[in-house]
């Protein structure tokens, strides 16, 4: 199973799809032991993890059962002096590195998803923030490693199943947390996920973000000619469940992929006439930060020729409910409506490249690489050049990371 990746372009035939099947949650180690036991050539992520300019640790392998299932376990040994990382060292470290391409591109947009949770949960800026387990080597080994591995396996999409996780109170850096952590919960917007009774932690922060990062949508097991499966062990035998992640890797033909690319969504509206533009902005930010897909407002003219706006959310159908609250909650509306669609997002991936020693995010599609505006906007309150001319450096910045020429 382990060869060279492939770096298909969408719908072309032979694309190769991975999908987690989360029955028991996910953290970084579960996740790379599934891809290695699925046939990723652990030599080769190790080549790959060896080319990131930090040293003391090594990356072995335990053959172990987990509920009676052979899983495979990673281990992780380090000699790690330091307690924590900041952001933008992390994305400096992969950066340099010179990894494949969509290596950097995945192992970066995986920091940049904890690195903004934190910056959220702790009500400071990016630049600011350090992360703390996830800054450390065995994580930085766990993530670069399970993304290696994706890339020696050949994988052009994940997916993921509803997300398991525990209950009850955990230890982290910054002492006693709720389980599922609040990095976990918020990372995991948007995403299906379910409570098991057990005082585990499930899902961790980096297995959650590995998800956030790198998953196109969330259901049952994808159409596919499945190809190979495996499991990842966690370190501890439970008695509640297997304590393991299942992959599952399938070939997608290009006359499947086009029946099956189609994402379900439901566009939820509600029609009002009595509500401001100050309210309908938030009534648009709340639907995004409830777990929105899209969010938007229309001008139309309503009965008796008042006018007025429609607010709509585009969104997965399991957040109808908590969207339809939303919606009430900040537009006072009498009711609301749900209409079933069907999108196909455009493939596209998050990369991260320096700029004035901070990151910028760069989102990456088949024809452009964009710059997202906030990093921009806040860079450019930090060192006065104008958001323009940031922008043209940001392009620039990537097409030489990529090795791609300059627009004609």
């Amino acid at each position: 199973m382990s060869g060279r990746p492939s770096e298909g372009a969408a719908g072309s035939p032979g694309r190769r799809l991975a999908w987690f099947h989360c029955f028991a949650g996910i953290a970084g180690d579960m996740a790379l032991g599934s891809l290695v036991d699925a046939g990723a050539d652990l030599d080769e992520v190790r080549s790959i993890l060896r080319r990131i300019p930090i040293a003391g640790w090594e990356l072995g392998r335990r053959e172990v059962l987990r509920g009676g299932i052979a899983c495979t376990q990673v281990v992780v040994d380090v000699q790690d002096d330091a307690v924590s990382r900041s952001h933008s060292h992390i994305a400096a470290l992969i950066t340099e590195a010179r990894l494949p391409r969509r290596v950097t591109s995945r192992a970066l947009a995986v920091f940049d998803a904890l690195a903004r949770v934190e910056a959220r949960l702790h009500r400071r800026s990016v630049a600011q923030v350090h992360l703390h387990e996830a800054g450390g080597h065995d994580a930085i080994v766990d993530v670069v490693g399970t993304v290696a591995a994706l890339e020696v396996l050949g994988i052009d999409e994940v997916r993921a199943s509803p997300v398991a996780t525990g209950t009850g109170t955990i230890r982290a850096a910054h002492g006693v947390l709720p389980n599922p952590a609040p990095a976990v919960v918020d990372l995991l917007r948007g995403a299906p996920v379910r409570g098991v009774d057990t005082p585990h932690e499930l899902t961790t922060p980096t297995g959650a973000a590995l998800l956030a990062a790198l998953a196109t949508s969330y259901g049952p097991l994808p159409a596919m000619t499945v190809i190979r499966s495996g499991f990842g062990a966690g370190a501890r035998d439970l008695e509640e469940l297997p304590n393991c992640t299942q992959v599952v890797l399938g070939a997608v033909e290009a006359r499947t992929q086009a029946a099956d690319d189609g994402q379900p969504v439901i566009v939820l509206e509600a029609t009002v006439d009595d509500v401001t533009g100050e309210q309908l902005a938030l009534a648009v930010r709340d639907l995004l930060d409830a777990g929105a897909h899209d969010a938007w407002v229309s001008s139309v003219v309503m009965k008796k020729g008042r006018p007025g706006h429609v607010v709509h959310a585009l969104a997965d159908p399991a957040l109808v409910a908590s969207l339809r609250h939303v919606l009430r909650r900040t537009t006072g509306t009498f009711g609301a409506r749900a209409l079933s669609a069907t999108r196909w997002p455009a493939a596209r991936q998050m990369t991260t490249v320096l700029l004035e020693g901070q990151p910028v995010r760069m989102k990456v599609g088949e024809h452009r690489a964009k710059p997202e505006i906030e990093d921009l906007v806040a860079l450019s309150a930090r060192t006065g050049v104008p958001v323009r001319e940031l922008q043209a450096r940001a392009e620039d910045a990537w097409r030489a990371q990529e090795g791609s020429p300059p627009p004609r």
